[in-house]
């Protein structure tokens, strides 16, 4: 009977402790609001993704996870992204590369060429 009375009044306690920490009476204050079930998109969609905007996206959690459409959805965009910047970065370096090969050439370059007449210049040719 002993036994059985100090079971009782460890559950008592225990059950007590729980509820004090659940309803915030500790320093904590009150449980913190659940995050959002979906993702609220935080990609800019009129500008350029930074790394800042990457750092910030924060899936919600589910029951095994997240949810693979919004991961999907988020690694598209960084794909096509990364595939824009990987074409503009190789349209870049092809014309430094034209650049530098005129700046090599120098003057040679032009050598033996023509600039062709312009209509007003063949006017002055004919008077």
């Amino acid at each position: 009977m002993v036994l059985f009375l100090f079971l009782v009044i460890a559950l008592v306690v225990v059950v007590g402790a729980v509820s004090l920490a659940v309803i915030g009476g500790g320093e904590s204050g009150a449980l913190a609001d659940v995050a959002p079930e979906r993702l609220t998109d935080p990609l800019p969609p009129d500008r350029p993704l930074r790394r800042a905007d990457v750092d910030a996206v924060r899936f919600p959690m589910t029951l095994r996870g997240y949810h693979m459409d919004e991961v999907d959805d988020v690694l598209s965009r960084l794909g096509a992204e990364l595939a824009e910047r990987d074409a503009r970065i190789a349209e870049l370096e092809a014309a430094l590369a034209g650049a530098q090969a005129t700046a090599v050439a120098g003057p040679a370059l032009f050598e033996g060429y023509e600039p062709r007449k312009t209509t007003e210049d063949t006017k002055g040719d004919d008077q």
